[in-house]
């Protein structure tokens, strides 16, 4: 037998001895109906904005626009003259200039410089390459390992060492075999590289080629010292008025 309905655990009023139903009264909300959520809503708004507004404050320094101190040149190889480098490497005479891309969030250019590998033992390549972060400050990226760094860490020398004096912040690579090294600058929205690489050709026994004139040898401290030169001449040559 079917039982009468029910509603928040208690029957309908039963109708009287004479058939008639009880007084009822009609409007009231029936305990245990769920409220509207509108109160949670609230805080949940609040609390996003509250996040939000924080997430911006603290990447404020990020979103700003960073301070434009220097230009960049069509032709980089007017001013990577790498006048020291050659003065321990040896003469550099072929150049290979990159006038690289103009972009309102981003301008660069790159020069690269050789040696004359005829009749040398190996190859001396050294590039400059600048980048102008016109939107964002390139700090937060600045010193990371990229894979295409990877050629200048080796084994456990894994990272930068810090190299004070030179603009914002100067870092070069880790320590390793004293033919290679890159150099990088920050200052304001402008990052400069500096590469330096040699390499050694070998006879067919694995010693130097008798035959052809050797390569310079001067050992990583003269090489970064040299780097080092020839990146604020670059920088002074580069910087606005």
């Amino acid at each position: 037998m079917i039982g009468e309905p029910e509603v928040d655990g208690e029957q309908w009023p039963a109708a009287d001895r004479d058939g008639a139903p009880q007084d009822v009264v009609v409007g009231e909300p029936l305990r245990g109906r769920a409220r509207p959520p509108w109160p949670w809503v609230a805080a949940a708004v609040v609390a996003t904005s509250a996040l939000w507004a924080g997430g911006l404050s603290a990447f404020g320094d990020r979103l700003a626009a960073p301070e434009i101190r220097y230009r960049v040149a069509d032709d980089l190889c007017d001013r990577f003259t790498a006048s020291t480098l050659e003065g321990v490497l040896g003469s550099l005479p072929k150049t290979v200039p990159l006038k690289g891309g103009r972009h309102p969030a981003l301008d660069w250019a790159s020069c690269a410089r050789e040696n004359d590998r005829a009749g040398s033992a190996g190859t001396v390549h050294t590039s400059a390459t600048v980048e102008l972060h016109k939107k964002t400050d390139p700090a937060a990226e600045f010193a990371l390992d990229v894979p295409a760094t990877r050629i200048f860490f080796y084994g456990d020398e894994v990272g930068w060492d810090p190299l004070p004096g030179l603009g914002e912040q100067a870092v070069v690579s880790g320590s390793g075999p004293d033919d290679s090294l890159r150099l990088r600058v920050r200052d304001g929205g402008a990052v400069f590289t500096v590469d330096v690489i040699i390499y050694r050709g070998m006879s067919e026994d694995g010693g130097p080629d008798p035959t052809l004139a050797p390569v310079p040898h001067p050992g990583r401290e003269t090489l970064l010292a040299a780097a080092v030169e020839d990146t604020r001449a670059l920088m002074a040559a580069l910087r606005r008025g």
